[in-house]
């Protein structure tokens, strides 16, 4: 399979209540995206990466990758899936129908090749796609509008969807038209796929591929990329 790396990076990242986009925050010494960038880009079966970007983004620049040729930019959109779908649409235009796009958070730096390799063997025996998730731990509560307890949610096969997720790309690019054309909900790639009758299958992940979101996960995926290898 050819594989089409998608990161959409066209956030500004407000949770951070920082001066700029989390992507552009400094990691370990380096910019929190070319992190991301590089765990993509050192692995072989990723030749090449779409890279959703603001078409105003002031600080591309900066990165070490600005002037690689392996990065393909193309415009961001409003949302995240306006930016995953502005991506597909650039790779079909090469694709082959047995093409897979590889969509992963910019803000998921800590991303090891172990887990990009379990994914990519799920989805060579599983025709549906595969995302990497974390099955959940903690008891789990459902809220009411007063932010109360309404009721405690049964854990037993709950799971915490991560990045990268990995479906055969012209599938994508019509789930994700079709979702956007009815106005449906599309908080990641596989609730695309969800809608339009998939399955795909989860595959668990390690815990360390976290997302940064808030000021404190900084500190925390400086911690994990200090102590691990690609």
């Amino acid at each position: 399979m050819r594989i089409w790396p998608i990161l959409p990076a066209a956030g500004v990242g407000s949770r951070m209540q920082a001066d700029r986009p989390k992507q552009y925050l400094t990691l370990a010494g380096r910019l929190l995206i070319d992190h991301t960038l590089e765990a993509i880009l050192s692995h072989p079966a990723c030749e090449q990466v779409l890279l959703a970007l603001s078409p105003k983004d002031p600080y591309w620049a900066q990165s070490e990758f600005y002037a690689d040729d392996r990065v393909i930019r193309v415009e961001g959109g409003a949302e995240r899936c306006h930016s995953v779908m502005n991506a597909l649409t650039v790779a079909a235009q090469q694709a082959t129908e047995q093409d897979w796009a590889l969509v992963h958070d910019v803000a998921r730096p800590c991303l090891r090749h172990s887990d990009l390799d379990i994914l990519l063997k799920a989805a060579q025996v599983h025709a549906d796609g595969a995302l990497l998730a974390s099955p959940t731990r903690d008891t789990m509560k459902r809220g009411d509008a007063d932010g109360c307890v309404d009721h405690t949610v049964e854990r037993q096969q709950l799971w915490h969807a991560l990045t990268p997720q990995l479906f055969p790309l012209h599938a994508l690019h019509q789930a994700l038209e079709q979702c956007l054309a009815q106005n449906l909900a599309v908080t990641d790639e596989c609730s695309a796929m969800e809608q339009v009758g998939w399955r795909p299958k989860l595959v668990e992940g390690r815990s360390d591929n976290i997302k940064v979101t808030r000021p404190a996960d900084l500190a925390l995926a400086e911690w994990f990329l200090q102590t691990q290898d690609l």
